[in-house]
């Protein structure tokens, strides 16, 4: 029997919010799924994830960008967040499309590895593509309960969704 995707919760904000938070996530399942479709009110903004409300320096990324010309590629380590990808512009218009993995979540004996894949928009030359990043996030382990959805500065627009699902065991 194939893994199934159960939609847990959706956002859709009736305004501008600085953040998006999904609290008191269930454990009964295997893998988690985000899927966001937002804008941002500022250019050269980042996304970024927080688990279990988690601001120390827990987070490391790498992270992969190509456009069919160029390729760049980045390594943090001791973060305060997941990194999930950039953006540039347009800003106050919904162009961005982000999916995110959270592998294992629910189980409280291994870290947590994320993969994010995201379209990298700009209506200028700063590189406009394709990005992919992974993250580890190396508390001591826990199971995710919480995730905080932000940008560096500015809001995510109103209009913007995110859903996150549940991947059922076979």
């Amino acid at each position: 029997m194939p893994k199934t995707y159960e939609p847990i919760a959706t956002t859709t904000l009736g305004t501008a919010s600085a953040t998006v938070t999904f609290s008191s996530i269930p454990g009964t399942y295997t893998d988690l799924i985000l899927v966001g479709n937002f804008g941002h009110s500022q250019v050269n903004e980042g996304l970024w994830l927080q688990f279990n409300g988690d601001t120390a320096s827990n987070y490391s990324l790498t992270t992969l960008y190509g456009n069919g010309t160029s390729a760049l590629s980045a390594r943090e380590s001791n973060q305060t967040k997941a990194f999930v990808s950039y953006y540039v512009a347009p800003v106050n218009a919904i162009s961005t499309l982000t999916i995110c993995q959270i592998m294992n979540y629910s189980n409280a004996t291994t870290n947590k590895t994320v993969i994010s894949r995201s379209n990298r928009t700009d209506t200028g030359s700063n590189l406009p593509g394709t990005e992919a990043s992974v993250n580890l996030w190396r508390k001591t382990p826990e199971a995710i309960n919480s995730i905080t959805i932000s940008l560096n500065a500015g809001n995510i627009i109103s209009g913007s969704t995110f859903t996150l699902y549940g991947i059922k065991a076979a």
